[in-house]
Order: C-alpha cells, then structure tokens, then sequence
C-alpha cells in the first residue's frame, strides 16, 4: 500500500508538469496542441545528444533541451497558429502534421530504435518502507519546483496577470491595453519550455523513443478536460487522481489496463460536467 502511495504521488508530480504547458495553451489561446508532444521529443532528444553524446555537463543538457522546446513553441506560434488564427480544426490539424514531422525528423537522425537515458541520479532510496530511486524522486523534486515556479509567475507578475485576462477574455484584455499577440508568443514559448522540461524526466522515467510523445499528450488531454479548463490548481488535482489512479490500476489489477480507466474518467465528465471538475464555464 505505502508503495502505490509514493509511486503515485511521484509519478503525479511529473503527469503535473508535463499537463501544465499543455493546459497554459488550451485556457489561453483555445487550441488543442497536439503537437504539445513534439516538445516532449525533442527536450528528450536534445539532452541524450548534448548529455550523453557529447559529454556535456546534466545541467547544460537540461538548459539545452528548455531552450529549444521554448524555441520552437515561439516559432509554432509565429509560423503556424498566428496565420492560422480563428479556424481551431486547421490549428489542431496542422499541429498534429508538425509532431509526426518531428518525429519522423527524429528517427532519420537517432534511428527508431528505443534509448536508455541516464538517471538524473542514479541509485536507490527507501521512502516510508518503499523503494524509490533517486532518479523519479530528483524528476519529482524538480517538476515540483518549475510548477510552483509557475504559479508564482502567473499570480504575481503583470505578463502572469495578463495571461490570466487573455484566457477569460481575449477582447475584453485588449480594451483595456494589454496585446493578445505577445501575451500568446509567450505562453507558447513557456509551453514549449515545459513541455521540453517534461520530456527530459518522462524520458529519464521510461524510456527515449520516437513513440514516446503519444502517452503524455493523452495523459495531458485527460489532465486538461477533467480538470478544466485554465485551472491551474484543477491540473494539479486531477494529475494526481489520474497519477494514483494508473499505479493502483498497475498494482492490482494489470497493467495493460493502465489507461482504460482514465479514458472512463474523461467520458464521464465530459457527461456529467463539460467545463472539467475545475472549470469555468463558457458563455
């Protein structure tokens, strides 16, 4: 039982990451980023290239992945989602064509065959009678500390305060002078950025593979819609509801049915409470 406890409350850590820079998109500029997912590869990819290929210092492969992740969400934006502004489904379908480009891109370079990443730390810790190792725990730690990072940003700074505006209302913020335009640059440069953040620990947690962006952008879509949609503190709830909910599903019964109850968790709320457990509603 103190297994699954830490487990879960580990692994939803990191699901809380990786679903923030997703949720940031879709309460701010009403798009479902299906290539939230090419953040995750390439964060993932970035570090195994600058860590473990090229010998570089952890903390530079880190920095390196953000970066890039932060710069391709700004390129997104001016290229793809700027131009494409008012029509949602060639959005979401243009999205989708980059992270399979992505991914393509990524198997003519590193070969489709899966990669082991490097522990962030390697060795193992007991926590309250369960076995951890340090890597997942350092992943978690880490994921705690961009997130509250974060908050702070959005509750505290004028850019955060204006994020905050744009989502409940683009027209009304830009009455009263804030500009849509930059406010949504940025927050799709800080999706990229934590969507790469995320990529580096999933990869780190799993496994490195040109498959790997598929189960964190679905777990992110659960995450959003359950939670609702701008509610930061709605993400962390349901990260962790969806986080204990897999590693139980994993402990007891099996784990090929690791995502099937979330999938049920999605139709039912979307049934019963269409703006997520936390959400607004739309007017």
């Amino acid at each position: 039982m103190m297994q699954i406890i830490v487990q879960g409350l580990l692994l939803s850590g990191l699901y809380a990451l990786i679903a923030m820079g997703f949720m940031l998109i879709f309460s701010i500029g009403r798009t479902l980023n299906l290539a939230y997912g090419a953040y995750i590869m390439v964060g993932g990819y970035m570090y195994f290239w600058l860590s473990q290929q090229l010998g570089m210092p952890q903390v530079i492969g880190f920095l390196g992945a953000v970066s890039v992740g932060a710069l391709i969400g700004l390129l997104k934006h001016r290229l793809i989602v700027k131009p494409l502004k008012g029509d949602a489904v060639a959005v979401e379908i243009a999205t989708l064509i980059l992270a399979l480009i992505t991914q393509f891109a990524l198997v003519l370079i590193f070969g489709d065959a899966s990669k082991i990443l490097l522990p962030l730390i390697p060795g193992v810790v007991t926590v309250a009678g369960a076995q951890v190792t340090y890597n997942i725990l350092a992943a978690t730690v880490m994921s705690w500390i961009i997130i509250l990072a974060l908050y702070a940003f959005v509750r505290g700074t004028h850019t955060g305060r204006a994020m905050q505006a744009v989502s409940m209302d683009e027209k009304g913020a830009a009455i009263s002078g804030i500009d849509p335009d930059r406010i949504n640059m940025i927050t799709w440069g800080i999706s990229g950025a934590l969507g790469a953040a995320g990529g580096v620990f999933f990869a780190s947690y799993t496994q490195l593979s040109p498959q790997m962006w598929l189960a964190p952008v679905i777990i992110s879509v659960a995450i959003v819609i359950v939670g609702g949609i701008g509610s930061i503190i709605g993400t962390l709830i349901v990260a962790h509801i969806i986080g204990f909910l897999e590693i139980t599903v994993v402990a007891v019964l099996a784990p090929e049915l690791r995502g099937v109850l979330t999938m049920v968790l999605i139709i039912g709320v979307l049934i019963m409470r269409p703006q997520g457990l936390f959400g607004r509603e739309e007017h």
